[in-house]
C-alpha cells in the first residue's frame, strides 16, 4: 500500500486515493472533489481491477493484443482520424495529459512545451492503434501559467498504401473554450477535457464568411436548438434533488450528486449568458458550501461569488455573478 494507490473502504462503498501516512495504522484517503478523511489501513483495500478498468491493460497484455493483431487479416475500413490529446482529472486540481491514437495507424510522436518563445522537449514514443500514453500534468490552479502543448506525429502502418502527412499542433488553452470541452474520451472511456489534433486547420476566407453572414437563408432557425436556462435559486438539499432515501446514502455520494447538479446548472447559466445565480447548499458542517467556493474560485468566468441575502437565506446560500 503506498501513497496514490486507489482504494475503497471494506465497509463502505467510497472510493478515494491514499494522500499520507498518519502513524503506522491510519491513512488519508482523498475522495471525490478531494475530500479527505482518515481511516484505518485494515479498514482499506487497494482497488487494482478498477485501475486496470479504466487505465488500460497491463503491459503483458498489450502484447497479447498486439501478437494477435499482426496475425489477424486487416479490417477492409481503415481509420486514419481519430489523434487526441486528453487531458484526465487525475485529482479535482491534477491533470494528466494524455496522448490518445484512436486510428488503425501507429504513431510516431514527440511532446513538448513552449513558453515564452522557449520550447523544451518532453517526451518521445510510439504509440500502437487504439493505445493511448500520459505525457505530462497540469495543475487547473495554475492554467493561467499553463504553456502552450505542442505535439508533432507520424502516422504508420505495415503494409499500408496510403501516405500520411507528417503533423504539427500546438495547443493554447483559453477558458472561454476549455471549459466547454469536456467529454467522455475515447479508449479510456473516462471524462476528460478533449482537444482532437488531426483535424487539418482550414484558413478562414473573410469575403466568404461575411457573405454567409449576410445571406438571412443561412441563419440558424431558433427552432433549431433550445437552451433550458436554470432556475435563478437552485436547491443543493439532497431531498430536492433524488427519489432516493438518503439514509440509504454515503456522504460522498450525496456530495457527489450535489455538485453535479451545481456545475450543471452553473454552466447552462453561463451558456444562457444569466448575470447571477444563486446556490442554495444550506448550512450544515460546511463541506458543500466549502466545496462549491473550491470550484468557483478556479473558474475564470465567475465575475464574483458571496453569502447571499442573509436575511433570507442566513448563511446557506452563494451567489455567483457571472461575467
Amino acid at each position: 500500500m503506498n501513497i496514490g494507490d486507489r482504494v475503497r473502504l471494506l465497509h463502505g462503498r467510497e472510493e478515494g486515493i491514499i494522500t499520507r501516512f498518519i502513524g503506522p495504522d491510519q491513512v488519508e484517503i482523498a475522495i471525490e472533489h478531494d475530500f479527505t478523511i482518515p481511516v484505518m489501513r485494515r479498514e482499506v483495500v487497494v482497488v487494482a481491477a478498477e485501475e486496470t478498468k479504466f487505465f488500460g491493460q497491463n503491459s503483458h497484455a498489450n502484447e497479447l493484443v498486439n501478437a494477435k493483431e499482426s496475425l489477424e487479416p486487416k479490417a477492409p475500413l481503415i481509420s486514419t482520424k481519430g489523434l487526441y490529446v486528453a487531458l484526465t482529472n487525475q485529482s479535482e486540481e491534477l491533470l494528466a495529459v494524455t496522448i490518445l491514437n484512436n486510428t488503425d495507424f501507429d504513431l510516431l510522436f514527440t511532446y513538448g512545451e513552449e513558453q515564452n518563445g522557449r520550447y523544451k522537449g518532453i517526451t518521445n514514443d510510439k504509440l500502437n492503434a487504439k493505445t493511448f500514453k500520459v505525457v505530462g500534468h497540469l495543475h487547473l490552479k495554475d492554467f493561467d501559467k499553463w504553456p502552450d502543448l505542442v505535439l508533432q506525429f507520424i502516422q504508420h502502418r505495415v503494409n499500408g498504401v496510403n501516405l500520411l502527412e507528417p503533423g504539427n499542433r500546438r495547443l493554447k488553452f483559453k477558458a472561454s473554450s476549455f471549459y466547454k470541452s469536456k467529454k467522455i474520451a475515447p479508449i479510456i472511456n473516462k471524462e476528460a477535457y478533449v482537444f482532437q489534433v488531426d483535424i487539418k486547420q482550414e484558413n478562414v476566407d473573410l469575403l466568404k464568411l461575411q457573405d454567409k453572414m449576410a445571406d438571412p437563408a443561412l441563419e440558424t432557425s431558433p427552432e433549431n436548438y433550445s437552451l433550458k436556462a436554470p432556475s435563478h435559486e437552485v436547491d443543493l438539499h439532497i431531498q430536492k434533488l433524488t427519489d432516493v432515501d438518503p439514509a440509504t446514502m454515503s456522504n460522498s455520494e450525496m456530495l457527489k450528486l450535489q455538485l453535479q447538479v451545481f456545475q450543471d446548472n452553473l454552466d447552462r447559466a453561463l451558456a444562457a449568458n444569466m448575470h447571477e445565480i444563486i446556490f442554495i447548499h444550506g448550512t450544515g458542517n460546511g463541506v458543500l458550501r466549502n466545496e462549491i467556493h473550491k470550484l468557483l474560485s478556479r473558474n475564470k468566468l465567475i465575475k464574483f461569488y458571496e453569502d447571499a441575502r442573509k436575511e433570507k437565506f442566513g448563511y446557506g446560500a452563494t451567489l455567483v455573478r457571472l461575467k
